[in-house]
């Protein structure tokens, strides 16, 4: 039995077997973060000799890119409640696609130059490596979420992909806020520096 949303907006995907898109979505959901855990762990292997000063923007340019993806997902919120569909497909491709953009950015920021330190001190340094912390692991949990999310909605699955939406929309909100949020408070360090 297909609901009324699903009559109204068939899958994306043509309907049939989505094991391969199963296949895709779970191995990138894995690899992704390993490829970022690996990329910070080996840096000194993947760093481009004299890289760095080019790249000196981009801390800037991924605040943006998580404060556009953030009204996206806001926007997208907004569609979905007053019912309107295709909009908020619209504003989520938009939020999955500028979240792409931020994470290629950090990855290449991060992988050629050395980590600013935080140099605050008593409760802002605690507010700081909380918000940092919290923005982190839940930043690796976030990429499964979006990619099954997204998976649930191309595959015209959306009773599931309204249940997993209900985790996936706070969670993802709540670490691109809080990247801005962590720039924000580290800019002042790294600009000194």
């Amino acid at each position: 039995m297909t609901t009324a949303t699903e009559q109204l907006h068939p899958p994306v995907l043509e309907p049939g077997d989505y094991t391969k898109y199963k296949i895709i979505l779970g191995t990138l959901g894995v690899a992704v973060p390993l490829l970022v855990a690996v990329i910070f762990y080996f840096k000194n292997i993947f760093r481009i000799e004299g890289a760095g000063p080019y790249l000196h923007a981009l801390p800037a340019v991924n605040a943006v890119l998580n404060s556009l993806t953030a009204m996206a997902l806001l926007v997208g919120y907004y569609f979905i409640r007053q019912k309107n569909v295709l909009a908020h497909r619209a504003a989520m491709g938009s939020a999955f696609a500028l979240g792409g953009l931020f994470l290629i950015s950090y990855v290449a920021y991060h992988s050629q130059v050395e980590s600013t330190h935080f140099g605050g001190v008593g409760f802002v340094r605690t507010l700081y490596f909380l918000l940092l912390l919290t923005h982190i692991s839940l930043a690796v949990v976030t990429v499964a979420l979006v990619l099954f999310t997204l998976y649930f909605a191309l595959t015209g699955q959306y009773t599931k992909h309204k249940r997993i939406a209900r985790w996936t929309f706070p969670i993802w909100l709540y670490v691109s806020v809080t990247g801005v949020i962590v720039y924000l408070m580290i800019a002042p360090y790294y600009l000194a520096g």
